[in-house]
């Protein structure tokens, strides 16, 4: 591990507590780690310096004072520049007609992150409204993986996993409605956990039922997977204000990291039967899953039954997707922005594109859809009630190059293997998951030419315990902390 990525988050933590290190002192380092490392990277789109430093200060008092600390008290943290509001702070959507909106309110995991302490030093990089698989917008321009800055960070959390990889932070926030916490934690070489449906709750207006279409999830972003339960453990928890949230039910994230997989089944699925794999990306997968076998695990690999081709669930996810960007968008119409009307030339053409395609859709295409999205789910409910949990890559690439020339944007792949896929979403072995709502986290498995590939670890609904069960043990069978890149110089 390079000696400037920095200690964990949970170690930070317990440093902090002790005493022996100074929250001041600590923020200082980060913010200048910031300075220096994210001219090459783009990962952060706002710094919250001034905040973060008096934040420090307080934070030093509660100490002096025997306050009552949180889990992360003093540790600083990234936040996803999305719908991951935080007071006074610019949230830009990733939109340029949205580059000077400031919200009036916190996200709930918000509020929750900063009552346990955590110090926001900034909002990072996401394409225009999450709509695709990679991080480039019209605001900074792409994000890169610190492992070559020449490729994509991965997206739509990008800009989270590119500054947990860099050492900017050690612990970051993200949100996932197809595999946007997986696909930018695959690329950067990090761990990232997208958990049940609505285990953490959002206070979602004005439409409170918006996300169930397809399943939008908040989750951390962390180089162990201890920290990332640590963030989970803060986070998670119904609210009132959330119709759709999980009931509490008593898990210890944390804990489970340490539990083991002696005697569990799991299923490994190379492809999920129907998607192209790049044979790079395979090799690395079909080495890696034998560490569950040293750990006490048995694995067997399967065919899941997905009926419908890769494609036709790419299309599924896009109409579904859209839905959702519509509601989104009437919600700013009652505000009085007509994004579309009075801004189309300040948006992704791909993003207005395919709000335009799905214009017309009806409640019996959309309802079609959902038949659909059910078969998907049986099918993998079927896997999952004969195997404790499944696995698979998390994409089928390794990071994309990003694209400078002057007005494209990146995008993913359009081939695999003499495939057509999807560039969107088509290559990212995620999504599926996102119909379904099953817990599911991309773990580090291996490099690939120098390039970081992940793998993808999925647990039954309400059994994020389990996985994380199972990337504690792969992480101590198998650890990365010695790949990340020396960002020091």
């Amino acid at each position: 591990m390079s000696e400037d990525i920095g200690p964990s988050a949970s170690e930070l933590a317990v440093r902090i507590r002790r005493g022996s290190l100074s929250v001041t002192d600590l923020v200082e380092k980060y913010l200048t780690r910031l300075e220096n490392r994210d001219e090459d990277l783009s990962a952060f789109v706002t710094v919250l310096e001034k905040e973060a430093r008096e934040r420090a200060r307080t934070s030093e008092q509660e100490l002096r004072e025997g306050t009552r600390l949180g889990p992360l008290h003093g540790v600083p943290i990234a936040i996803k520049d999305l719908f991951d509001f935080k007071i006074g702070a610019p949230n830009t959507f990733g939109s340029k007609p949205f580059k000077d909106f400031v919200p009036e309110q916190n996200a709930t995991y918000i509020d929750r992150l900063q009552e346990a302490g955590a110090i926001i030093i900034g909002k990072t990089n996401t394409p225009e409204f999450g709509h695709k698989g990679v991080t480039d917008n019209l605001i900074i321009g792409p994000t890169s993986t610190p492992f070559d800055l020449d490729r994509n960070a991965g997206g739509s959390s990008g800009g989270s996993a590119a500054a947990v990889a860099a050492g900017i932070v050690p612990l970051a926030q993200g949100g996932d409605t197809g595999g946007s916490i997986r696909i930018p934690a695959s690329c950067c070489g990090v761990y990232g956990f997208n958990p049940t449906y609505r285990r953490v709750a959002q206070e979602i207006r004005p439409d409170a039922f918006v996300s169930h279409t397809p399943f939008l999830q908040i989750g951390p972003i962390s180089r162990t997977v201890e920290d990332a339960a640590l963030m989970l453990d803060v986070m998670t928890g119904p609210h009132p204000r959330d119709p759709l949230s999980m009931p509490d039910d008593g898990a210890d994230f944390v804990a489970a990291t340490r539990q083991g997989v002696d005697g569990l089944k799991i299923a490994y699925s190379p492809d999920l039967d129907v998607f192209p794999i790049d044979t790079r990306v395979q090799s690395v997968i079909d080495e890696a899953v034998s560490a569950f076998e040293i750990a006490g695990a048995t694995v067997e690999e399967v065919e899941v039954g997905i009926e419908q081709s890769h494609q036709e669930l790419a299309d599924m996810w896009i109409r579904e997707n859209w839905m959702t960007y519509r509601s989104t968008l009437e919600g700013f119409k009652d505000d009085g922005i007509d994004l579309v009307g009075d801004h189309r030339d300040d948006l992704t053409p791909a993003f207005v594109d395919h709000l335009e395609d799905t214009a017309d859709m009806s409640i019996r295409d959309y309802k079609r859809d959902e038949h659909a999205r059910t078969r998907v789910y049986d099918a993998i409910q079927d896997i999952l009630e004969e195997y404790d949990l499944m696995v698979t890559p998390t994409i089928a690439v390794p990071p994309v190059k990003n694209q400078t020339k002057s007005g494209k944007q990146t995008v993913g792949p359009t081939d695999i293997n003499g495939v057509a896929v999807d560039p969107l979403i088509g290559w990212c072995l995620t999504f599926p998951f996102n119909f379904t709502g099953h817990p599911a986290a991309s773990i580090p498995a291996g490099m690939a030419d120098g390039l970081p590939i992940g793998m993808q670890i999925i647990g039954d609904r309400f059994a994020d315990e389990t996985v994380f069960a199972a990337s504690g043990a792969f992480e101590r069978v198998k650890p990365w902390m010695d790949t990340y890149p020396d960002m020091s110089q």
